[in-house]
């Protein structure tokens, strides 16, 4: 049950957050996957029809592939970083 937990100190949830490819999306909340009881993110997109989806957060806070840098539009780190509307 600790390792859930481990990666949420500085998550932050009811916020948008920026995908490393550029769209954005919303954060509302976490949940525990009944079955595997592995930590979800629940989320927003902020484009086209605004649809919800669940990923790992292990997945959410993970670093952009190496491989994949070229596609990094935003330059970011992470694949979803907090994003502030200016």
């Amino acid at each position: 049950m600790k390792e859930r937990y481990e990666n949420l100190e500085s998550f932050e949830v009811n916020r948008a957050y920026r995908h490393w490819k550029g769209k954005l999306y919303y954060v509302h909340g976490l949940a525990v996957h009944t079955e595997t009881d592995e930590m979800m993110v629940y989320y927003q997109t902020l484009y086209g029809d605004r649809s919800f989806y669940v990923r790992p957060i292990s997945q959410f806070t993970e670093k952009v592939p190496l491989d994949r840098e070229a596609e990094n539009v935003t330059g970011q780190l992470y694949r979803f970083e907090p994003y502030d509307f200016e």
